[in-house]
């Protein structure tokens, strides 16, 4: 297994990652796009349309920016602790979580600096709520996790079982 520091410095390298990645995005998108005139990025699959979220997920909580900020602040102390304590940790979790801390950290800056959340990702071939890319490293670092947990918990239950 890997080491306590290699663990932290790739749990590290990637939440770095992903609130760059984040941050330029939104920072390209708030100068280029026009809030309420979507524009196709991939016809019929994807548009580009700038809006603003003060609440979260689907716009719930509008005006709750400091429960969203100590809820984010949570998240990411957690992830950071299982990183550093957690000595037989699996690679693809301390991956998945840093993008999990990453993503929240970029929203977070966000609500910290704006009280706002900016969204830009809008998909066209369903209804979908706009997201960014903070939203995507959430939702790929959970999923990541949730399925290699589950396999990860059943190869350690084959085991019992020999």
């Amino acid at each position: 297994m890997a080491s306590r520091t290699s663990r932290l410095r790739d749990f590290a390298l990637v939440s770095v990652i992903a609130v760059v990645l984040d941050q330029v995005t939104k920072a390209w998108a708030s100068s280029v796009l026009v809030a309420g005139r979507a524009v196709a990025l991939i016809p019929g699959i994807m548009d580009l349309d700038l809006v603003y979220n003060t609440g979260a997920a689907f716009s719930m909580g509008e005006g709750a920016r400091w429960v969203f900020v100590v809820i984010a602040l949570v998240v990411i102390g957690i992830c950071l602790w299982l990183v550093a304590t957690v000595d037989d940790l699996p690679r693809v979790l301390v991956v998945s979580l840093a993008c999990v801390a990453g993503g929240g950290a970029g929203n977070l800056i966000d609500r910290v600096v704006s009280g706002k959340v900016c969204d830009f990702l809008a998909t066209s071939f369903i209804d979908f709520p706009i997201f960014n890319v903070a939203d995507m490293f959430v939702t790929c670092g959970v999923a990541v996790a949730f399925v290699s947990f589950l396999v990860i918990d059943g190869r350690r239950h084959e085991g019992e079982g020999q």
